[in-house]
């Protein structure tokens, strides 16, 4: 399952991200992961969940954003639940690749029964209709 937090800079999306994640990785019996683009939320997410700030492996584009994906799923089968902020950062503002790149990971999602959220800094009549095809905006 994928999820989107949608909104534009300054709207709360990272803070509503950073709730969900504390409060998944309170009760998950699993490992909950959050990956970031700098290490702006360093203080702010439970020492329960892994902060993993990808700017440390040199990620970029929705290419290699999809391999770090799937090297934690594979890395770790007790992954219950991964977040990403930053998502437009990281990959790109190409609405149509960000398609594409939610359409692979929803089929990780479903081969591996791990749950996605990311945030998109933007307004929401911009997505393409497909993204709500693939995803729900929580």
């Amino acid at each position: 399952m994928i999820k989107l937090i949608i909104g534009k800079k300054g709207s709360g999306k990272t803070k509503k991200l950073i709730d969900l994640v504390n409060s998944t990785a309170a009760t998950s019996k699993g490992n909950v992961v959050c990956i970031e683009k700098g290490d702006t939320l360093t203080f702010s997410i439970s020492h329960k969940a892994r902060l993993i700030d990808i700017e440390s492996y040199g990620a970029k584009g929705y290419g290699e954003y999809y391999g770090v994906l799937c090297g934690i799923c594979a890395g770790n089968h007790d992954v219950t639940d991964i977040f990403g902020d930053a998502t437009l950062r990281i990959g790109s503002r190409d609405y149509e690749e960000l398609a594409d790149f939610l359409d692979r990971v929803s089929a990780l999602a479903e081969d591996t029964h791990v749950n996605f959220c990311f945030t998109v800094s933007c307004d929401k009549a911009e997505l393409p209709e497909k993204i709500f095809e693939i995803a729900e905006e929580i």
